[in-house]
C-alpha cells in the first residue's frame, strides 16, 4: 500500500478548531487524512492544561518542537492538533498523533467544551494517553469515567449497531488501549510495605471494594466502568524533569540538561507506544486508513454540533443523570424480560398477576440500585417506581382483555350446538323450552369446568346468557302456544268420543224397545229388519267419521299454520341476535 508523502507535514496542523465553544473541522487536515491509504495508529492525549502533554507528543513524533508546549499559565492548544508521521516500528503504517487542549482552562469557563474535545480524542484513538499530575485520585478517576460514558453515548448515537454487539473480541478491537501517565510523581511505589510496579499501582487504584452500601457503589461504579471500557491498561510514572525554573524552557533543553531518570522514563514511554499501540480498528475488524479516520472525524463532530449530547454545568451531576437514566432503562428492561418469560395471559386470578408483578418489580429495583449513581434525592428511583406502576396497570388491562377475548371464544365454541338446534327448530314444539333449559345448563357446566378462563369468566358468561335471553323467551312462548293448541285438539277428541258413546247407547236402547213388540213376526222379517238396521247404522257411522276427519284436518292445518308463524318469528329473532353481542 502507498500513501501521500508526509514531508508536507513538518509540523502539526489543527484538525478540529475550538472557537467560542463551536467545533469546526479543518478541511486542509481532512485532505491530508483522506490521502493516507495505509492503516493508521492513532495516539491521542488528554489531561489538565499545563501538565506537559505536548512535550510527550513531540517526543512520539521524534521532535523536540512541534506541538505547542508554552511557558505561561495560558493554554496554547485550542481544539485538537494533528501530526501524521511514518510509524517508526511498523512499516507501511502511519502514526497519527492528536494533542488536545488542556482541561480546566479558567479562561474558557466551558466544561462542556472540555468534555467534547476529550470525547473526540478518545473515540478517534487506538491508544488513549491520560496525563495527570502526581497521583491517581478520585477526581482523576471520576473525570475519566465521565469522558468514557459520554463517548459511549456518542458512539451508540452515531453507530446504533454497536449497541447490540455481544462479541467480546470485537469490543476489545474497537476500544482504545489506556496509557495512564503520572507527571511529577514523588510518592513511593509500594503497597502493604512492598514495592509495586506502576501497572500494579494503576490496578490497585481501579480495584473496587467489597460491600453493597450506596457509598461503596458510588466508589466502585467508575472503576468498574473504566476497567470494562479499557480492556488493555498501562501506567507510566515520570519524575520531575529538571529544576523547577528550567521547566519553562523544557522544549529547548537537551537531554543532558534533564534528569537522566526522567529521560529514561520518556524513552520507555515512547518505546512502549511504538511497540504496543495497535492499528485503529473499526467494528467488524476493519483496519482504519486515513480516509476512515476522516469519516469518523466528520461524523463525531457533526453529532456533537447537532446538540445530541447532553450539555453540562457539572460533570458529576450530568454523569449521575446519564448513569441513572441508564439504570432506570436497565431496570425496566429486566422487568419486561421477567414478565415476558413468566406471564401467561389471562391469569386465573388477579392475585396471580399481582404476585408475579411484585416479584419482577423487586428484581427490577435491585437492578436499578446496582447500576444507579448518586441518586441522592431518590428522584430516579421514584421515576422507576412510577413507570413500574404504569406497567402494572397496563398488564391489568391486558389481562382483562385477554380473559374476555378467551371467554368469548370459548362460549361461542361451547354453545354453538345449542344455537344450531334453535335455528333448526328442535325446540319449537310442546315441551321444547324445558329441553332448551336442560341443554343450556349442561353447556354452562361444561364452560365452568374449562381451566384458565381468567378474571372475566363469570361476567362473560352472564353477558352471553343475557344476550340470549330473548331467544329463551321466544322458545317459551312457542312452547306455551303449541301446548295450548295440543290440549284444544285433545279436548275436541274427548268430546267427540263422549257424544259418540252416548249416541250408541241411545241407539241400543231404541233397538231393545223395538224388538219387544215384534216378537210375533217371523224370524225372516226380524232378520231382514236387523240387517237393514245394521246397514243404516253403518252408513251413519261412516258419515260421522267423515265429519270427524274433516274437523281434525281443519285443526291440524290451523296447528301447522300457527307453528310456522312462531318458528318464523324465532328465526327472525335469531338473525337479529348477532354473535358479536357477546
Amino acid at each position: 500500500m502507498d500513501m501521500a508523502p508526509l514531508n508536507h507535514m513538518p509540523e502539526p496542523l489543527c484538525l478540529i478548531e475550538n472557537t467560542n465553544g463551536q467545533l469546526l473541522v479543518n478541511q486542509e487536515a481532512l485532505k491530508i487524512l483522506s490521502a493516507i491509504r495505509q492503516p493508521v495508529v492513532v495516539v491521542a492525549i488528554m489531561g489538565l492544561y499545563r501538565t506537559g502533554k505536548s512535550y510527550l507528543m513531540n517526543k512520539l513524533a521524534g521532535k523536540n518542537k512541534g506541538f505547542s508546549v508554552g511557558s505561561t499559565v495560558q493554554s496554547h492548544t485550542k481544539g485538537i492538533w494533528m501530526w501524521c508521521v511514518p510509524h517508526p516500528k511498523k512499516p507501511n503504517h502511519t502514526l497519527v498523533l492528536l494533542d488536545t487542549e488542556g482541561l480546566g482552562d479558567v479562561e474558557k469557563g466551558d466544561k462542556t467544551n472540555d468534555t467534547h474535545i476529550s470525547v473526540l480524542a478518545l473515540l478517534l484513538s487506538s491508544t488513549f494517553v491520560y496525563n495527570t499530575m502526581s497521583k491517581i485520585d478520585q477526581g482523576a478517576i471520576d473525570l475519566l469515567h465521565y469522558v468514557t460514558e459520554v463517548s459511549h453515548l456518542l458512539r451508540i448515537d452515531t453507530s446504533p449497531d454497536l449497541n447490540g454487539v455481544d462479541d467480546a473480541a470485537d469490543f476489545v478491537r474497537v476500544c482504545p488501549d489506556l496509557v495512564w501517565t503520572l507527571r511529577d510523581f514523588y510518592f513511593d511505589l509500594e503497597a502493604n510495605g512492598k514495592l509495586i510496579t506502576a501497572d500494579e499501582y494503576l490496578e490497585n487504584s481501579l480495584r473496587p471494594k467489597q460491600g453493597t452500601s450506596q457509598h461503596l457503589q458510588n466508589f466502585n461504579l467508575p472503576r468498574l466502568c473504566i476497567q470494562k471500557f479499557f480492556p488493555v491498561k498501562k501506567c507510566f510514572i515520570f519524575d520531575f524533569p529538571t529544576h523547577q525554573k528550567k521547566l519553562t524552557q523544557l522544549e529547548t533543553l537537551n537531554n543532558d540538561d534533564l534528569d537522566p531518570k526522567f529521560v529514561q522514563q520518556v524513552a520507555d514511554f515512547c518505546s512502549y507506544i511504538f511497540s504496543h499501540s495497535k492499528t485503529k480498528t473499526l467494528s467488524g475488524g476493519i483496519k482504519a486508513s486515513g480516509s476512515h479516520l476522516e469519516n469518523l472525524v466528520q461524523t463525531y463532530v457533526n453529532a456533537i454540533n447537532s446538540g445530541d449530547l447532553p450539555c453540562m454545568e457539572s460533570e458529576a451531576l450530568t454523569l449521575a443523570q446519564i448513569k441513572n437514566l441508564a439504570a432506570v432503562q436497565k431496570a425496566i428492561a429486566h422487568y419486561d424480560q421477567l414478565m415476558g418469560q413468566k406471564l401467561q395471559l389471562p391469569t386465573e386470578t388477579l392475585q396471580e398477576l399481582l404476585d408475579l408483578h411484585r416479584a419482577s418489580e423487586k428484581e427490577a429495583i435491585e437492578v436499578f440500585m446496582k447500576n444507579s449513581f448518586k441518586d441522592e434525592d431518590q428522584g430516579y428511583r421514584k421515576k422507576l417506581e412510577m413507570q413500574l406502576v404504569a406497567k402494572q396497570n397496563d398488564f391489568d388491562k391486558q389481562n382483562l382483555e385477554a380473559s374476555l377475548n378467551h371467554c368469548s371464544a370459548l362460549l361461542q365454541d361451547i354453545f354453538h350446538p345449542l344455537e344450531e338446534n334453535v335455528k333448526q327448530g328442535v325446540y319449537s314444539k310442546p315441551g321444547g323450552h324445558r329441553l332448551f333449559i336442560q341443554k343450556r345448563e349442561e353447556l354452562k357446566t361444561k364452560y365452568n369446568q374449562e381451566p384458565r378462563k381468567g378474571v372475566q369468566a363469570e361476567e362473560a358468561l352472564q353477558k352471553y346468557l343475557e344476550s340470549k335471553e330473548s331467544v329463551s323467551l321466544t322458545i317459551l312462548q312457542t312452547d306455551l302456544a303449541l301446548t295450548a293448541m295440543e290440549k284444544e285438539i285433545e279436548g275436541i277428541r274427548e268430546e267427540f268420543t263422549k257424544a259418540e258413546a252416548q249416541r250408541l247407547m241411545e241407539s241400543l236402547t231404541r233397538h231393545q224397545q223395538m224388538t219387544e213388540p215384534r216378537k210375533t213376526l217371523s224370524q225372516e222379517q226380524v232378520r231382514l229388519m236387523e240387517t237393514n238396521r245394521v246397514y243404516q247404522e253403518a252408513q251413519q257411522q261412516k258419515a260421522m267419521e267423515c265429519q270427524l276427519q274433516e274437523e281434525v284436518k281443519r285443526l291440524k292445518e290451523k296447528f301447522q299454520a300457527e307453528t310456522r308463524k312462531l318458528h318464523n318469528e324465532l328465526q327472525n329473532l335469531l338473525r337479529n341476535d348477532s354473535p358479536d353481542d357477546t
